[in-house]
């Protein structure tokens, strides 16, 4: 008889959820361009619900130039006034500008640390992933003291929509830290 799955309870029974708890969440992610698209969506979902955000996911990659973070760094003004109007995101335009900036401030952070990567790595023990023995979910904090220093650092620098609920939020999506119950099947995956 096959043994049956379990996946942590945040995910639900929602499809879109569940393929990205299975395929995504608490992976770790080395790719720049990945983690710059985490770092939009996850400054995108500020308020907002996850669920949300990944169900834009797609309208996020198209308008967003594919998460090219080179070529988001030279949106204007026409392209903010553009963005606005389109539904398939949120059309908040402090969140739409700060998007722009974000991107030029993640190329000078690449610059300064060699890679994105690098640079979030800095802030973590022994420069690896924390992986978490999450018993329950209720177990699980919304922000850590490296979370918390990351914010700070990535605010004094001047990424908006980034506090350090987001920041740990993030650290979740892109595998800095492994929060998958121990009980999950797809905690080693």
């Amino acid at each position: 008889m096959p043994k049956s799955i379990v996946r942590c309870s945040w995910c639900g029974t929602d499809e879109l959820y569940s393929q990205y708890h299975d395929k995504e969440w608490g992976k770790q992610v080395k790719d720049e361009k990945t983690l710059f698209e985490f770092l939009v969506l996850e400054s995108a979902q500020a308020g907002l619900s996850w669920i949300t955000i990944l169900r834009k996911r797609e309208n996020y990659r198209r308008l967003f130039a594919n998460f090219e973070y080179k070529k988001v760094a030279e949106f204007t003004e026409k392209n903010v006034e553009e963005l606005m109007q389109d539904a398939g995101i949120i059309r908040n335009r402090l969140k739409i500008k700060s998007t722009i900036e974000n991107a030029k401030i993640f190329m000078k952070v690449q610059q300064e640390f060699g890679s994105f990567y690098n640079y979030l790595y800095s802030f973590m023990p022994d420069n690896a992933p924390i992986i978490n023995e999450v018993k329950s979910m209720s177990d699980v904090p919304v922000s850590t003291p490296e979370s918390d220093a990351i914010a700070k650092d990535l605010k004094k620098r001047g990424v908006k929509f980034f506090g350090t609920t987001i920041c740990y939020a993030y650290m979740q999506a892109v595998g800095m830290v492994n929060d998958h119950i121990v009980t999950c099947s797809f905690r080693d995956r």
